[in-house]
């Protein structure tokens, strides 16, 4: 079997949602978010992740905040119509005016539900902002 072969049985192993971050977004695509190929639009998932992203740096920011950067973003496999989608999300980094956020997605394809397969991941900063938009300080927590 090639070794591509493989790698894609292996990618398809059953996964476990991670215990030590945080669901905060479950999610079920339709077939309005497909491409051409029938597969989920990456941008569509994309835009997911980014709300996802943004519930836990809600808490700490206490106003408004913005997407500053999206510093890492894989797509591991397809999402389909219909799959199950389970956003987990983790604080990393929380700096003087922005937090970096690590989100997961794991899907439960709809004909196989309670297994689980790690779609994708990410990394993205948040920044809280002014009522003008310019970065301030995110207050500290006791």
């Amino acid at each position: 079997m090639p070794t591509s072969a493989n790698s894609s049985v292996q990618q398809l192993a059953p996964a476990t949602p991670p215990s030590d971050k945080e669901l905060v977004l479950k999610v079920i695509p339709m077939p309005a978010d497909t491409n051409g190929n029938g597969d989920i639009f990456g941008g569509w998932v994309m835009a997911q992740v980014d709300l996802a992203g943004s519930v836990i740096p809600a808490r700490y920011v206490n106003g408004r905040m913005a997407t500053v950067a999206v510093n890492e973003f894989i797509f591991k496999q397809p999402v389909r119509v219909g799959d199950i989608l389970s956003f987990y999300g983790s604080v990393t980094r929380i700096g003087r005016t922005s937090i970096t956020v690590q989100v997961e997605v794991f899907a439960e394809r709809f004909r196989a539900q309670g297994r689980f397969v790690k779609v994708t991941e990410a990394s993205l900063t948040y920044v809280a902002i002014d009522d003008q938009g310019r970065p301030r300080p995110i207050e500290k927590r006791d």
